[in-house]
């Protein structure tokens, strides 16, 4: 299930409405009856007659220790109960894992039959059926059962498997008032932490984060999933990026440019500056590195401001009430601080690249500083194709923040 963000749907369909296209569970799940149904996990030891704290929803994954723990108990309940129906079923044979108990003491367990929906944000337009590449996403939002009805007096446990690692989530629901909404994101979150696991270690590494920093790069959004895993292998080897800062650049063909051009003018706040924009990307396309640099880096702070001032009633701000309302644009548009868009982390790459200080006197400047740019304090040499990408892949990392 893809959510496109950026830029609007555009139907391959005449005009008509958008196509959808029929998702089903492949199977039916196991089906119990008068099961003694969970309340929780304990948190704490206790002896009988004493209080104890007993959690009731969590997301984890099989990094923390308490995951085995907890899925180790909660697999002989399961196994339990294949046994009093008779089924034989085994936890660790599944890959995806979805138990629902129900208000009449039933329970569903659909052991990798009920189809899976992986909630994205990608970056160009999709039509219903059209396959959906690596490539195409940005960020993970959520995941879902969609062909399984879950009711509000539902508990619901899920274990699923990413690749050589696993992830929990259960909502005892002690309310009867289940937020599936919140079930789905909290999905989304493990899946993402699964499969990107080694995006959030390189962010977390300051020398790592820092070297990226220094070279001008920052996992964007147009090639988070994409170009950026050379990048960071590079980066954590020592080598020098510039090895394959060409072979990056080959990628940004007319077609690609067109995409992030339309991605902008769709933003109110960049569509006021169309045309600027467009001779940036034009100038890209020319391999015009001194334009497009003059133009964006001058132009980042006004597109910034727009948005401000269009979520301020008229308010505009100056730089770093301007960056912090970047990173909690983001944060809330993407649903949390910890999503592929990295908006805190952004906020670093902003404050320590694009517009970090220079000394004017010393010369230090480069093509990479909106400050050293807009005084004519950068140095020549600087204003390279690698540089003016870069330029453009900040801008464009805007767009999906604001």
């Amino acid at each position: 299930m893809a959510e496109q963000q950026g830029q609007p749907q555009a139907p391959d369909n005449g005009g008509g409405p958008a196509r959808s296209i029929s998702v089903r569970n492949s199977g039916e799940p196991l089906r119990f009856s008068n099961v003694e149904i969970l309340s929780g996990f304990c948190t704490e030891s206790a002896k009988p007659g004493q209080t104890v704290k007993v959690c009731t929803r969590l997301a984890l994954t099989s990094d923390e220790p308490l995951f085995h723990r907890l899925v180790e108990n909660l697999a002989g309940v399961v196994n339990h109960m294949a046994q009093q129906a008779n089924t034989g079923v085994r936890l660790s044979r599944a890959d995806t894992v979805l138990l629902v108990y129900k208000v009449d003491n039933t329970a569903e367990l659909w052991l990798d039959t009920a189809a899976v929906c992986v909630r994205c944000a990608v970056k160009r337009n999709i039509t219903a059926g059209t396959a959906v590449l690596e490539s195409d996403i940005t960020d993970v939002t959520g995941m879902g059962f969609p062909c399984v009805n879950l009711e509000a007096t539902d508990k619901v446990v899920c274990i699923f498997r990413r690749d050589s690692r696993f992830a929990l989530a259960f909502d005892f629901n002690p309310d009867g008032k289940l937020d599936v909404e919140a079930f789905t994101t909290a999905l989304g979150t493990l899946y993402r932490e699964l499969r990107y696991r080694h995006l959030y270690e390189a962010l977390g590494d300051p020398v790592l984060f820092d070297r990226l920093i220094a070279s001008g790069w920052f996992p964007f959004a147009e090639i988070i999933t994409a170009e950026f895993k050379d990048l960071l292998r590079h980066c954590e080897a020592g080598f020098d990026v510039a090895e394959i800062e060409d072979t990056i650049l080959a990628k940004f063909d007319e077609a690609r440019l067109q995409r992030i051009h339309e991605r902008w003018i769709a933003k109110p706040h960049f569509a006021a500056k169309a045309s600027l924009l467009k001779a940036a990307i034009d100038a890209f396309a020319q391999k015009e590195p001194v334009a497009v640099i003059k133009i964006l880096l001058t132009e980042i702070e006004g597109v910034l401001n727009d948005a401000h001032r269009a979520a301020n009633g008229g308010q505009g701000a100056k730089l770093k009430a301007l960056l912090a309302f970047a990173k909690a644009s983001a944060e809330q548009k993407a649903g949390g601080p910890n999503t592929l868009l990295f908006p805190a982390a952004f906020a670093q790459y902003l404050e320590g690249h694009t517009f970090v200080n220079f000394d004017p006197v010393a010369q230090t400047g480069t093509a990479g500083s909106r400050h050293a740019v807009g005084h004519g304090a950068a140095a020549q040499d600087t204003y390279t194709m690698p540089r003016a990408l870069q330029a453009i892949l900040t801008l464009d990392q805007l767009a999906f923040y604001t």
